[in-house]
This record gives structure tokens, C-alpha cells and sequence, in this order.
């Protein structure tokens, strides 16, 4: 079993000789991290600001998300990097994902003295929803999984909320399905916690903005994001699922009017007059 070195300056980070050893055989960084995890794989590098890795702690697999090294001196990124682990660790619900206390962590590569910023969580066994909509063949979902699902994301945020924290960029690739069912909403980089001192300075431009095409509300684009926000990009993640277009897919929305038109593209199985379709519209008032 062959470990990867996660020094972003290492020439080989997965030299055959690293299974068998306890560093690198080519940077001569320690394989294994916080004296317990070791990094097998990498996953994705197209996730914002961090690298995604495979890791395990003993036999149980985990996320290891990594903050490339260009923004290790931008502190407004490394601010939200580490909210995603201060929001985490105090969680406790199925709907997201499990970080222990001292999930957040310094990793110093050999000969470095500047450290990667590391965050070790849970690992979800099974896609994010817009990975699950192309396996199933992008035909929209039912009504009862409309509901099963629109259930299930009420009560996470009903759960952040209460812990005065908001998500700020719910879409399909941000939310992930477990093998029981069960939705997991992830990618807590972008949370805010709602204080005094953060509803000041709603509008200035000292505040982080996220945007994704299609599910940001107008709002947040002008960094005044609120608790509410959430739901009203929760709505449009909603109309993806039952039409199977994004939406500000032309087909389904007018960006000259700022006018839906998806009622007719929805699936056949879902009742227009239902309460899936109404809470759809009410996020988007």
C-alpha cells in the first residue's frame, strides 16, 4: 500500500517507496500526519481554495482537505478555511459531516517553515447530488423524493441556524447522499456566523462574498447575506432536482424578465399544486 507525501514542493509526493517507510522517499516529509493519518490518495484539486485527499486514521477512511499553499498569506481565505472547522466541531447531526475537535491542524513538510493548513473529516460513502442526478441519467426526482429531501435539508439548516451560523453556498455539488438516504450538506468554507459585529458591516466591502451561477441570492451578491439566504438557494437547488436543468438554464428562466418558466419542464410524477412546488416558489420571493 503505497502513501502520498502531501509537500506541495515534493518532485515525486507518490514515490514507490513510500509504503514502506515512514517519510517521503523523495522529500523526506513525514507520511504520517498529527501521528495518526496517512494520505493515500488525492481526489480533486478543483474545489476553491483546498485540495482534496484520501486519508486514513488506522482502517477507517477520512477527507483530508488541504488549503493550497498560493493563499496561505491571503488571511481572508485562511479565515474561512478554518471557520469550516470551528462550524464543524460543533455540529452533531447526520446531515453533515463529522470533524473532531482538533480536526484542524498545522502540517510542517520537511525543511518548510511555512505550514499547510489541514482539516481531517468524515467521509461520505456516496455522491453529491449533482453526480447522483447523471448516474440516475438526469431525469428529474419524484415527489416523494422531493419531499424526503427538501425534509431532510430543512432540518440541517434548522440546526445551523440555531447555532447563529449560515451556510452561504447551498447548490448540488455542495450537498452529498449517503448509502442510507440520508443527505449530507457540505463545504462549510463559505459559513458565517451571525453576530453584531458581522450585521454592521452587512454591505461593506470588508465582507467575503461566494457566488454560484444559478443558486447565489441577489443579496448575497452584494455581501448582505443572511440566515434566510440559505433557503432561498435551497429553493433553486429544488428546481434543479425536479426539472434536471440548472437554473439559469435559458430553458427554464429569463434573465431579462428574471422570470422562471419551469413548471412544464418538472417531472410527471410530481403534482404541480403540491407543497414541494410552493415551497420552491416561496424561496425565490
Amino acid at each position: 500500500m503505497l502513501f502520498r507525501s502531501i509537500n506541495p514542493r515534493c518532485p515525486q509526493s507518490n514515490h514507490p517507496d513510500n509504503g514502506s517507510q515512514a517519510h517521503c522517499a523523495a522529500c523526506g516529509s513525514s507520511l504520517l500526519l498529527q501521528g495518526r493519518y496517512r494520505v493515500m490518495r488525492l481526489i480533486s484539486q478543483q474545489t476553491g481554495f483546498g485540495e482534496i485527499y484520501e486519508a486514513y486514521d488506522q482502517n477507517v477512511p477520512k477527507i483530508l482537505k488541504v488549503l493550497k499553499q498560493s493563499y496561505n498569506r491571503n488571511q481572508k481565505v485562511v479565515d474561512l478555511f478554518q471557520r469550516e472547522a470551528q462550524v464543524l466541531s460543533h455540529l452533531s447531526h447526520p446531515g453533515v459531516p463529522r470533524v473532531e475537535p482538533r480536526g484542524y491542524f498545522h502540517y510542517f513538510p520537511q525543511g518548510s517553515t511555512e505550514p499547510c493548513h489541514c482539516l481531517v473529516m468524515e467521509k461520505i460513502d456516496g455522491p453529491n447530488l449533482k453526480q447522483w442526478m447523471v448516474q440516475q441519467g438526469n431525469h428529474p426526482i419524484s415527489e416523494k423524493q422531493a419531499i424526503l429531501w427538501l425534509t431532510q435539508l430543512t432540518d440541517v439548516l434548522h440546526l445551523i441556524h440555531r447555532q447563529n451560523y449560515f451556510h452561504r453556498d447551498i447548490k448540488p455539488d455542495n450537498i452529498m447522499l449517503r448509502s442510507s438516504g440520508q443527505l449530507v450538506l457540505v463545504d462549510f468554507g463559505a459559513a458565517r456566523e451571525m453576530t453584531q459585529t458581522y450585521l454592521a458591516q452587512l454591505g461593506d466591502s470588508g465582507i467575503t462574498t461566494v457566488s454560484s451561477a444559478g443558486y447565489t441570492p441577489p443579496e448575497q451578491e452584494q455581501g448582505q447575506a443572511v440566515p434566510q439566504s440559505d433557503f432561498y438557494a435551497m429553493g433553486r437547488t429544488l428546481i434543479y432536482l425536479i426539472t434536471a436543468r440548472a437554473p439559469n438554464d435559458p430553458a427554464i428562466y429569463d434573465s431579462r424578465t428574471n422570470q422562471f418558466n419551469w413548471r412544464d419542464r418538472k417531472s410527471t410524477r410530481l403534482n404541480s399544486s403540491h407543497t414541494v412546488i410552493s415551497y420552491a416558489v416561496f424561496c425565490l420571493k
